[in-house]
C-alpha cells in the first residue's frame, strides 16, 4: 500500500497531489531547486528536500538524485506529475528496479506511447484509424519529400521523441520541408539527445479532442468522457472544454470504445489520454497517447465527480475500477482557461519576474490550481503556467459567463498574462458558436481583436472618467452654490 509519495514535480501540479494525498492520509515529500525554495509545494508538503540547481536537467530531470531522495526519506511512491519525468520510461523502470511504486503507466507501456511510429502501429493493428503518412521512420529530407509528394502538401514533420507542441513542423512545399527537417532533427537533439521523424498528412480546419482513458491492473478499462482542445498557439493548448460541441452521445460511445482498444493495445494501466484530431468531415483520427495525468484533467473532474489523482493511487495500489463504463455519466459543462505569463503581443514570449500582489478568483462552480501567492516569483527556468482556472455550469453558456467573471476578477501583479486574449475569445461568436479549430487564433484573427478590445477599453476607461469628474465638478459647484445660499439665509436671519 502506498504510504508516503514523493512528487517529482512543481508548481500547481505537485499543489495538486498533495491536496488529494493529505485527503487520503497519505504522507507527501516535495522536491526543489534553488529557485523554488520558497515555493508553495514545498510549504505545504510533509516534508521536502533540496535537489540541485534551477536548470531542469540539475534539478527535476535529474533521476538519480531524485531517486537518492525517494530511498532516504522512505517514500514508497512517487507521483510524476505532467512535464519533467512523467513520461520517462528510463524513470518508470527506474522505480520499479527500486521497488518503488510509479503511479502510472509501466515503463514498457510508456516506452511503446512515447515511440509514435511503434504506437501507431498498434493503432492500426487494433483498427484504430491513424492519420495517413510514412510508414516507418524517415531519415533523410529526400524521403520525406518524396512521401510529402506521394499524400500531399500540406504535411507535418514531427519527431516520434516531441511533447508539449515541440519537435513538430508544418510545411507547404519541398523548400519548407527542406528546412523543417533540419530544424525538428536539431530539437529532438536537443530535447533527448536522439532523432526520429514521421510525415503525417496534416488535416486542414481540424479539431483536437482528446479522450480520458483509464484502466486497472485487472484489465478493466474506461474512458472518462472526451475534452475539446483545439484552441491552441504554436500547437500548445490554451483553453479547453467539455463535452465538446459536435460530439454527441452516438459519437462519444464510438469514439470511446475505440479508446478502451487503444489502452488495451498498449496495455496500458492507471490514466492516461488518447488523442485525436477531428476532421471537417467528422472523421476521427488518432494521433497520440500522453502516458501521464493530463494538464486539463480538472474539468473533466468537474463534469463527472470523480478526484483523478485518487483514481491514480488507487489503481497503483492494485485496486479494481469501482465503476463500469456504464455507472460514468457526464454532468454539466466545464471550461479551462491556462493562465500563462506570457506577452501575447510578443508571439507569447514568457514573462517572468516577481508577482508583488495576486487575486485569485473564488467562487461556486470556480475552481483556480495555481502556485501563485503575494510576494511568488514566476521563473525563467520553467513553463509558463502560472494557473489553470476552470469554470463549471450546468450549460455551456452558464460556464462560459462564469469564466468570464472569474478572468475579470483574477489579477496578477508584474508579468503579462493571457488573460485579457481569452476575454476577447470567450466572447467571440464562434467561440460561443463552437465554431472551433486549432488554427482558430489565426481563422478568426483574435489577436487584431483583442488589440481592438484593449483600445475600446482604454477608451471606455477615459470616457467614463471625463463623466467623473463632470460629476464631481458639477456635484461640487452645486455644494459651493448651496453653502453660499445657507451662508446668507442664515446672515439674513440674524439680521
Amino acid at each position: 500500500m502506498i504510504e508516503k509519495v514523493l512528487i517529482a514535480n512543481r508548481g500547481e501540479i505537485a499543489l495538486r497531489v498533495i491536496r488529494t494525498c493529505n485527503a487520503l492520509g497519505i504522507k507527501t515529500v516535495a522536491v526543489y531547486s534553488d529557485e523554488d525554495y520558497n515555493s508553495l509545494h514545498v510549504k505545504k508538503a510533509d516534508e521536502s528536500y533540496h535537489i540541485g540547481e534551477a536548470a531542469p536537467a540539475k534539478s527535476y530531470l535529474n533521476q538519480e538524485k531524485i531517486l537518492e531522495v525517494m530511498l532516504s526519506s522512505g517514500a514508497n511512491a512517487v507521483h510524476p506529475g505532467y512535464g519533467f519525468l512523467s513520461e520517462n520510461d528510463d524513470f518508470a523502470r527506474l522505480c520499479e528496479k527500486n521497488k518503488i511504486t510509479f503511479i502510472g503507466p509501466s515503463a514498457d507501456s510508456m516506452n511503446l506511447c512515447g515511440d509514435k511510429m511503434e504506437c501507431k502501429a498498434a493503432m492500426l493493428k487494433a483498427k484504430v484509424p491513424t492519420v495517413p503518412g510514412s510508414p516507418g521512420l524517415v531519415d533523410t529530407a529526400e524521403e520525406a519529400e518524396k512521401i510529402a509528394n506521394e499524400i500531399g502538401y500540406p504535411v507535418l514533420l514531427k519527431s516520434v521523441y516531441g511533447g508539449g507542441g515541440r519537435g513538430i513542423r508544418l510545411v507547404t512545399n519541398d523548400k519548407e520541408l527542406r528546412e523543417g527537417f533540419e530544424t525538428v532533427t536539431s530539437e529532438s537533439i536537443a530535447a533527448v539527445g536522439k532523432s526520429a521523424i514521421i510525415v503525417e498528412k496534416f488535416l486542414e480546419k481540424t479539431r483536437h479532442i482528446e479522450y480520458q482513458m483509464c484502466r486497472d491492473h485487472h484489465g478493466n478499462a474506461v474512458h472518462l468522457f472526451e475534452r475539446e482542445c483545439s484552441i491552441q498557439r504554436r500547437n500548445q493548448k490554451l483553453i479547453e472544454q467539455t463535452p465538446s460541441p459536435v460530439v454527441d452521445d452516438a459519437k462519444r460511445e464510438e469514439i470511446g470504445e475505440l479508446v478502451v482498444k487503444a489502452a488495451e493495445a498498449v496495455d496500458y494501466t492507471n490514466l492516461g489520454t488518447a488523442e485525436f484530431l477531428r476532421a471537417d468531415n467528422g472523421e476521427f483520427y488518432f494521433i497520440e497517447i500522453n502516458a501521464r495525468l493530463q494538464v486539463e484533467h480538472p474539468i473533466s473532474e468537474m463534469v463527472s465527480g470523480l478526484d483523478f489523482v485518487k483514481l491514480q493511487i488507487d489503481i497503483a495500489n492494485g485496486e479494481p475500477l469501482p465503476f463500469k463504463q456504464k455507472d460514468l455519466k457526464m454532468n454539466g459543462y466545464a471550461i479551462e482557461c491556462r493562465i500563462n505569463a506570457e506577452d501575447t503581443f510578443l508571439d507569447f514570449a514568457p514573462s517572468t519576474g516577481p508577482v508583488p500582489d495576486v487575486t485569485i478568483p473564488a467562487g461556486p462552480n470556480v475552481r483556480c490550481d495555481t502556485y501563485l501567492y503575494p510576494g511568488c516569483t514566476v521563473s525563467p527556468f520553467y513553463d509558463s503556467l502560472m494557473a489553470k482556472l476552470c469554470t463549471w455550469g450546468p450549460t455551456f453558456e452558464e460556464s462560459r459567463t462564469r469564466m468570464l467573471t472569474a478572468l475579470n476578477d483574477m489579477y496578477v501583479q508584474g508579468v503579462e498574462t493571457s488573460i485579457p486574449l481569452y476575454k476577447t475569445i470567450l466572447n467571440s461568436d464562434e467561440y460561443k458558436n463552437g465554431e472551433l479549430s486549432t488554427d482558430f487564433l489565426k481563422r478568426y484573427g483574435m489577436i487584431d481583436r483583442l488589440t481592438e478590445d484593449l483600445k475600446k477599453e482604454k477608451e471606455d476607461k477615459s470616457e467614463a472618467a471625463l463623466a467623473a469628474a463632470i460629476i464631481h465638478s458639477e456635484y461640487f459647484k452645486s455644494r459651493v452654490q448651496n453653502d453660499n445660499t445657507s451662508s446668507t439665509t442664515w446672515k439674513n436671519k440674524l439680521d
